[in-house]
């Protein structure tokens, strides 16, 4: 009798619960089950996971690896999919299969190159992955600079932080006056350069800003599936242009995934983003993680989280290749049921050896699915 799988979620984006639904409905028609913690009681993943718990706060990633690494022994983890933390976890992936879990997560030089987004942009353009012109900020003067040269050359310029996930701290720059133009419909990605040097140069706060140009539709997320012998399994585009969203196998967009999932280290699920800069596609971004929407390529038959779980646990599925394009399509909101009874939070275990110290950060949040913000921003973020 073929055992069944428990996989674990730590804190995730709400959308992961289609994730967890393609799961249990794998081709193989094996068992799943579903472990679930979140630090949001309301968290929808909370209330699709057959078992769940809140996460302690305030931990240290080192203390985070140590309370993970219990979770996984207690709860007998098979496969953990992290993304809270990630950076820690990945860099103990032989203390998890000491205890029977098996990490669906890329390596951690992988986790380290594409944690900043300046770093990653030097790294892809080594190997011949186009990138947009930018420039890192740290200060007033030098945004000024790099406004005056992407205007100079005809483009509107952006910011956003070097490092991040999602659209948080994403906006475009205008010179246009304040006006009541900016107060009427719905909130703008726009700010008025005189006002962002106005507060730089009155705050102590460091910034750490890339600024590049205002990059055109479409936008095309690369959903990649990579074995731990870095072989790409799967690559397929997910289009998005305005409301309408739909897909592509097209190598324009493709090939420069690959190369970057195969290079780098990218193993199991990542996104990889591009947008057009004239007339060619360039990277935008890449995430080391499984992307919101990758449930929506069961509209072209692939279930790629469990192949995705296939592959953590030694079981080659073989490449995915989509049997068919979906249509286009458009996304919506939808309500999702919460847990009647609030999860309770799950011990801490007391530290049980000297893991390296990870420096912290706070966790990212990943776009919900909705049609871009106007002109171009990114959608708002969720969790």
């Amino acid at each position: 009798m073929v055992s069944r799988v428990r996989v674990w979620l730590n804190r995730t984006y709400a959308e992961n619960v289609f994730f967890m639904e393609q799961l249990r409905r794998n081709p193989s028609d094996r068992a799943v089950e579903i472990h679930a913690t979140h630090g949001d009681a309301d968290s929808p993943v909370l209330a699709a996971a057959d078992t769940a718990a809140m996460e302690p706060e305030g931990l240290s990633p080192a203390a985070y690896v140590e309370y993970a690494l219990d979770q996984c022994d207690r709860r007998e983890i098979d496969v953990f999919v992290p993304r809270l933390h990630q950076d820690a976890i990945v860099g103990h992936r032989a203390d998890f299969e000491a205890v029977g879990t098996k990490l669906l997560a890329p390596t951690p030089e992988a986790v380290a190159v594409f944690q900043d987004k300046a770093t990653a942009y030097q790294a892809v353009e080594a190997v011949g992955v186009p990138v947009p012109p930018w420039w890192r900020v740290r200060s007033a003067d030098e945004l000024v600079v790099a406004v005056e040269q992407l205007e100079a050359d005809g483009h509107k310029a952006c910011f956003k932080p070097a490092a991040g996930a999602g659209g948080v701290g994403f906006r475009m720059i205008t010179r246009a006056p304040f006006s009541m133009s900016h107060l009427n419909g719905f909130p703008s990605p726009y700010v008025q350069l005189d006002m962002v040097l106005d507060v730089l140069r009155n705050t102590d706060e460091d910034i750490d800003w890339l600024v590049m140009p205002r990059l055109e539709q479409p936008e095309v997320s690369v959903d990649c599936l990579t074995g731990p012998d870095s072989r790409i399994r799967m690559a397929i585009g997910r289009t998005k242009n305005g409301r309408r969203r739909g897909f592509t196998l097209d190598e324009a967009w493709l090939e420069p995934a690959r190369l970057i999932a195969e290079g780098f280290g990218l193993h199991h699920l990542s996104n990889i983003q591009f947008r057009m800069y004239e007339d060619r596609p360039v990277l935008m971004d890449v995430n080391t993680r499984p992307a919101g929407g990758l449930h929506q390529l069961s509209l072209c038959g692939i279930n790629a989280p469990w192949a995705a779980v296939q592959l953590a646990l030694g079981e080659d599925p073989g490449d995915l290749v989509p049997p068919f394009l979906g249509q286009d399509y458009a996304v919506i909101s939808a309500p999702r049921l919460v847990r009647t009874v609030s999860a309770t939070a799950d011990e801490v275990p007391e530290p049980t050896s000297q893991l390296a110290a990870v420096p912290a950060t706070a966790p990212a949040e990943e776009p919900v699915s909705a049609a871009d913000a106007s002109a171009g921003a990114p959608a708002a973020a969720t969790a």
